[in-house]
């Protein structure tokens, strides 16, 4: 008989235990329902006022009960939270954050490019090299730091390389579908202190820098705070658990993006202690940002060994070859045509849309 396999760090039921992680800083793992992963956790920053939580988990009743509960744990109540910060734009990370702040006014602190879902390719499927000759104007960031409220998503039409747009499971559609036949009644709060990489927020008592980390998602941010050693690393940096890579970006060549913000991490001085959004609190933030990175490095070499074998593909046949059955499907088309267009830009190959809008590799 087989042995079952052992669950990893990430995959772990939520525990109802609160534990100090840092001077002033409460870990609370909260239940969420995803593949792959059994908590999300969501920090707690003590200061005079209160408190500011980071990732309140998922919009259910059941998640929110959880957060009440391990709350009340460290004497506090929810009238007692002053500012909610979302690392990215995932529902087990910003999902709590409606019913917090109609609960208690806090402010909402989100990277000012938070977005909801995917709004629209950043490569138009008429002309896959329009990103690269296109005069892009740059978004002022006096722009970005102004309060908004994110619009429902669509999952209409194609991505950029011609499969379905991702689509979240059917009940949190209804949920959107509802919002926008409502209006402003059931709206995604107001995230009203946008926040751009290098912005200083005083929490737990202390000065935490803001660090902009596109990859897992374009508007994916980590917090570091040098005082005591610590970075909140959201889902940019997992103890054991590699993080997926949205090719659904603004930017040219999202996986060289991501590689880019894993060096930055790595770079950040005065970091003993990593706290993920996932799994447990670990030590050597360098050496895992490596680990991540060579990862993804072995996987290019998969690609490239899938193109010598089956020749000019689309991202759904590299996908798979890539991927094992049970993963097919848009997240892994998303992750595969990163890798592609990353080979394509360092100039080891090209593509072209066929007579069905489906984009086909040959390295």
């Amino acid at each position: 008989m087989q042995a079952k396999r052992a669950k990893r760090q990430e995959q772990e039921d939520a525990q109802e235990e609160v534990t100090e992680v840092a001077e002033n800083v409460l870990r609370m793992q909260l239940p969420i329902v995803i593949p792959g992963l059994g908590h999300v956790n969501c920090f707690a920053l003590i200061d005079d006022e209160g408190a500011a939580v980071v990732d309140p988990g998922l919009p259910t009743p059941g998640s929110f009960k959880a957060l009440e509960q391990r709350l009340g744990q460290a004497g506090l109540r929810m009238k007692n939270i002053h500012t909610v910060i979302i690392t990215h734009s995932h529902p087990d990370h910003f999902g709590g954050a409606r019913r917090i702040v109609e609960a208690s006014g806090a402010k909402l602190v989100a990277h000012g490019t938070f977005r909801l879902g995917y709004q629209k390719p950043e490569v138009s499927v008429d002309d896959l090299h329009a990103h690269e000759c296109a005069d892009h104007a740059p978004v002022e960031s006096d722009e970005l730091r102004k309060p908004f409220t994110p619009e429902t998503p669509s999952f209409e039409g194609r991505t950029p390389w011609g499969g379905d747009r991702p689509r979240p499971p059917f009940k949190m559609r209804m949920r959107y579908r509802l919002m926008r036949t409502i209006g402003n009644a059931m709206r995604f709060p107001t995230i009203t202190k946008p926040v751009l990489g290098g912005d200083v927020l005083r929490l737990a008592k202390r000065e935490f820098i803001v660090v902009h980390t596109p990859g897992h998602t374009e508007d994916h941010i980590c917090l570091h705070d040098p005082a005591e050693e610590v970075f909140l690393a959201g889902d940019h940096v997992l103890p054991t658990i590699t993080p997926h890579i949205s090719g659904l970006s603004s930017h040219p060549d999202p996986l060289k993006a991501f590689f880019d913000s894993l060096d930055e991490a790595a770079a950040t001085p005065h970091v003993s202690t990593v706290l993920p959004a996932h799994g447990h609190p670990f030590k050597d933030l360098a050496a895992r940002c490596e680990a991540i990175k060579l990862h993804h490095d072995e996987r290019l070499e998969k690609v490239r060994s899938i193109a010598r074998e089956i020749g000019p593909a689309s991202v759904e046949a590299f996908t798979q070859r890539l991927f094992k059955k049970h993963s097919w499907g848009t997240m892994a088309d998303s992750e595969t045509y990163a890798h592609l267009e990353h080979l394509r830009i360092l100039g080891e190959g090209d593509a072209r849309m066929d007579k069905r809008g489906k984009l086909i590799y040959e390295l």
